[in-house]
């Protein structure tokens, strides 16, 4: 769990590095390194959530699923028609078309689960989408996934927590 926690640590200063000389920022401004790592996650996880907003407006997502709050009821998402894996990051599938899906789980006549697929964006073919576009697609699914991360690591500091409570039994 270290390890995952480190790992986002370096890629969230990548993204950070990224932004800020994209945005003309200094290092300095958007610094953790002076924070405790549990404020240094909070700041994170402030600036990214608002990263996700922000594209989440710009994306037009925001017709799709009016309250903000409830894109992060889907239990995963994704893309067709641009690869995430490390082995095709960012490249756009020709012939296909780009679509951000989001899949949640809802029961069937017999009361199993079952996936089911919802667009949440559309963007035409492969072929005729901007790079820009194409990179604010891509950060929007990456930026989710990284909020549901976060949201996950809370799941789990609550468990832990309640170990440290005692544990009565009646009788």
């Amino acid at each position: 769990m270290v390890d995952n926690i480190d790992r986002i640590r370096v890629l969230t200063q990548k993204l950070d590095d990224k932004i800020a000389l994209k945005n003309n920022i200094s290092n300095e401004e958007i610094n953790h390194s002076i924070m405790s790592p549990k404020e240094s996650m909070k700041h994170i996880r402030r600036f990214n959530i608002s990263k996700v907003n922000d594209l989440y407006m710009k994306l037009d997502i925001c017709k799709k699923s009016p309250d903000f709050s409830d894109i992060f009821l889907y239990k995963a998402m994704n893309l067709s028609g641009i690869g995430l894996k490390e082995n095709d990051f960012g490249e756009v599938r020709e012939g296909k078309y780009i679509q951000i899906i989001a899949i949640t789980y809802e029961p069937d006549k017999n009361g199993k689960k079952k996936a089911k697929n919802v667009s949440l964006g559309y963007f035409g073919k492969a072929q005729s989408l901007e790079p820009e576009i194409k990179n604010d697609i891509i950060e929007f699914v990456l930026r989710w996934r990284y909020e549901k991360s976060f949201q996950n690591l809370e799941y789990y500091e609550v468990l832990i927590t309640r170990l440290d409570e005692p544990i009565t039994i009646e009788i």
